[in-house]
C-alpha cells in the first residue's frame, strides 16, 4: 500500500519527469534526494563539467494547453496565480546552500564548478501531460 500523500505523489512524479528532461538535455544524474537533517537536494547532476544542484517544484494544473496559450508573463503561473519557483523562499535557499556545502564536503568535490538551478514541472490533471522549465544559475 502506498502511504504517500497526494502532494508527495505529485512531487515524486515531478522529480521523475525532471530527471527524464535533464537527461535528454545532456545532464548526467549523479544523485537524487540527497538528505541531511537541515534539508534536501532533489537532484544533483553534471553537464559540461559543472555540477548542477537542482530543486524541483511541481504543481498540477487544469490544462497544460491553456498555460501554453497565454503570453510569456503569465504562462509560468498556475491558475491560482502563483509560480512554483516562488516557493523557493530565502530561508529555503539558505538551507539548500548548507546542504550543497555538505554534499561537496561529503563527496570530496572541493575543486568543482557548480551552480544552483530550479526545475518547474506542470502536470496536467486530466491528461497527465507535463511542461517543464529549467531556470539556471540561481544566486544563493
Amino acid at each position: 500500500m502506498d502511504n504517500r500523500t497526494e502532494k508527495r505523489i505529485v512531487g515524486d512524479r515531478g522529480e521523475d519527469i525532471a530527471c527524464e528532461f535533464l537527461v535528454k538535455q545532456g545532464f548526467l544524474i549523479k544523485d537524487r534526494n540527497y538528505l541531511r537533517k537541515y534539508g534536501e537536494i532533489d537532484i544533483v547532476s553534471v553537464k559540461d563539467r559543472t555540477y548542477h544542484f537542482i530543486e524541483v517544484k511541481t504543481v498540477s494544473c487544469l490544462s497544460i494547453e491553456a498555460l501554453a496559450k497565454v503570453d510569456e508573463t503569465v504562462s509560468r503561473r498556475t491558475f491560482d496565480g502563483y509560480r512554483p519557483e516562488d516557493n523557493v523562499h530565502p530561508w529555503k535557499l539558505k538551507r539548500l546552500s548548507r546542504v550543497i556545502q555538505a554534499y561537496i564536503l561529503d563527496k570530496r568535490l572541493w575543486d568543482i564548478d557548480w551552480i544552483f538551478d530550479i526545475v518547474t514541472v506542470y502536470i496536467d490533471k486530466k491528461t497527465g501531460e507535463s511542461a517543464i522549465r529549467l531556470i539556471e544559475d540561481i544566486v544563493l
